[in-house]
């Protein structure tokens, strides 16, 4: 007979428990009493009122707002303006009233604001005594007739039109060499992010738009920028600079 030691016995002992226990799930150790009570059958149902509601509330703000359909840039196009969308009517800081037009919130904004303010500085002044409306955003889906089209990201509050009846699609030679010159030095601000309807093939010199998705990270580095000149004495919109530095049309040209 192989006789073990008391202290190796316990030792073995207690180095079997700790292995059972760490072989062996939880519960399956347990008596019957001890044992986990078992999930039903069915799940019971939802009672949390608060929760219900803010879900039939989010239901139907997406039939309210949200239409599924994307604009030709990627952006989803919304029904509504200055509710519970994304699409809001800002200030043109600058401009005499100050006029305002309706955009999606957040970068897309700070950058179409931006175009349009050096357009209003630096082409020409927007909102002259007894001018209508000089500059038009979002539409509603409904009146968007090609959804494949430039300008159906005005639906998307991604897009807006600069006089809209001085500049309608289709007609070239609306401006100047000069103010054609400022407006592609406008474009390479945008570093590509923003496109001039004045380069379609069908041209439309009155649009600007949005020419990346919402997930583009360009979006957000121009944006960025931007909001950085703003806060800048000194930069931004509204700032006189020379276009005829040979880098600053080397950089026009690329915007294009």
């Amino acid at each position: 007979m192989i006789r073990t030691d008391p202290t190796r016995r316990r030792t073995l002992a207690t180095a079997a428990g700790v292995t059972a226990a760490g072989l062996v799930p939880a519960g399956l150790l347990a008596t019957p009493a001890a044992a986990a009570p078992q999930a039903p059958a069915h799940p019971e149902p939802l009672r949390n009122d608060e929760l219900k509601e803010a879900l039939r509330r989010m239901e139907a703000r997406r039939r309210r707002v949200l239409t599924g359909r994307p604009s030709a840039n990627g952006w989803e196009m919304e029904k509504e303006i200055d509710g519970d969308g994304s699409i809001r009517t800002t200030e043109i800081m600058g401009t005499r009233g100050p006029l305002t037009v309706a955009v999606r919130a957040g970068d897309p904004e700070t950058v179409l604001i931006h175009v349009i303010r050096r357009f209003h500085y630096e082409v020409d002044t927007l909102g002259l005594p007894g001018e209508p409306q000089p500059v038009e955003g979002w539409t509603a889906p409904s009146k968007v007739r090609d959804s494949r089209l430039p300008e159906s990201g005005r639906a998307s509050g991604t897009a807006v039109v600069i006089r809209p009846g001085s500049y309608p699609p289709g007609a070239r030679g609306n401006f100047t060499a000069g103010q054609v010159l400022v407006i592609r030095d406008i474009l390479a601000d945008t570093e590509g992010v923003v496109r001039w309807g004045g380069d379609d093939r069908r041209p439309y010199e009155g649009l600007f738009h949005l020419a990346v998705g919402p997930d583009d990270p360009r979006l957000v580095s121009v944006a960025a920028r931007i909001r950085a000149w703003n806060e800048t004495p000194g930069q931004g919109s509204g700032v006189l600079v020379d276009m005829a530095q040979p880098s600053r049309r080397r950089r026009a040209v690329r915007g294009r």
